[in-house]
C-alpha cells in the first residue's frame, strides 16, 4: 500500500472507469493554533462516475483541557471521514466544471489533488470531547486551594462548611444533642 500525504493526486483515477478504487496509507501532519499534530491511517478511494468517494480512517490529536484538573494535554482523536469529492476540470477536456448544488462541498482542485486537510479539520472538531479528561481518574483539583489531587490530598480542612447553611447547621446539632440526652435517661 502506497504512503501518500493528505494531499492526494486523483488525475489517473479519474480517468479510470467507475468502480475503480485506491488504497493508501496517510502519514502526515496537520496544524491549528495550538500546534502541529501526526497524522495517521487509511484511506480508500472510488472513482464514482465524476466523482471521487472518500472513505477513510484516520488518526490525530488536539491539544486541550481537562475540565476536572485545567491541565493541558493532547488527546488523541479518530475519525472516520466518508465524503464525496467534486472535480472542478475535467480529466478529459480541461474544462471547468460547474460547482456542486452543495454550499460547502468537498472540491477536488484544478490540478487534480483531493486534500483531505479540511474533511479531517472538520471531522476533528466533531469528534472533540465536550468534557475532555487528561485521564479517565483524574481526580480534579480542590475547590478551595486549587491543588491538583491526583498528585495527593490538600491540607484542606475536609469539611467546608458553606456559611449560609450555618444557622441550619447549629440547629441540627442542637437537635442531635437533645436526642442524645434523651436517650441516656
Amino acid at each position: 500500500m502506497e504512503t501518500v500525504s493528505l494531499d492526494i493526486n486523483v488525475a489517473q483515477l479519474l480517468k479510470e472507469p467507475q468502480g475503480s478504487t485506491r488504497n493508501y496509507k496517510v502519514e502526515d501532519e496537520i496544524e491549528d493554533q495550538n500546534g502541529v499534530y501526526p497524522v495517521s491511517g487509511e484511506v480508500k478511494l472510488t472513482n464514482e462516475n465524476h466523482v471521487i468517494l472518500v472513505q477513510a480512517n484516520l488518526s490525530t490529536g488536539i491539544k486541550l483541557q481537562c475540565s476536572r484538573c485545567a491541565k493541558n494535554y493532547t488527546c488523541p482523536i479518530r475519525v472516520e471521514i466518508v465524503e464525496e469529492y467534486y472535480p472542478t476540470i475535467d480529466i478529459q477536456t480541461g474544462e471547468k466544471m460547474l460547482p456542486p448544488d452543495e454550499s460547502g462541498a468537498f472540491t477536488i482542485d484544478e490540478h487534480h489533488v483531493l486534500d483531505l486537510a479540511e474533511a479531517l479539520r472538520q471531522y476533528r472538531v466533531i469528534a472533540t470531547p465536550m468534557k475532555p479528561l487528561c485521564s479517565l481518574n483524574c481526580a480534579g483539583m480542590c475547590p478551595v486551594c486549587g491543588k491538583d489531587l491526583s498528585t495527593g490530598p490538600c491540607e484542606c480542612p475536609t469539611e467546608h462548611i458553606d456559611p449560609r447553611w450555618a444557622e441550619l447547621l447549629k440547629l441540627k446539632n442542637k437537635a442531635s444533642q437533645a436526642r442524645a440526652k434523651g436517650k441516656n435517661k
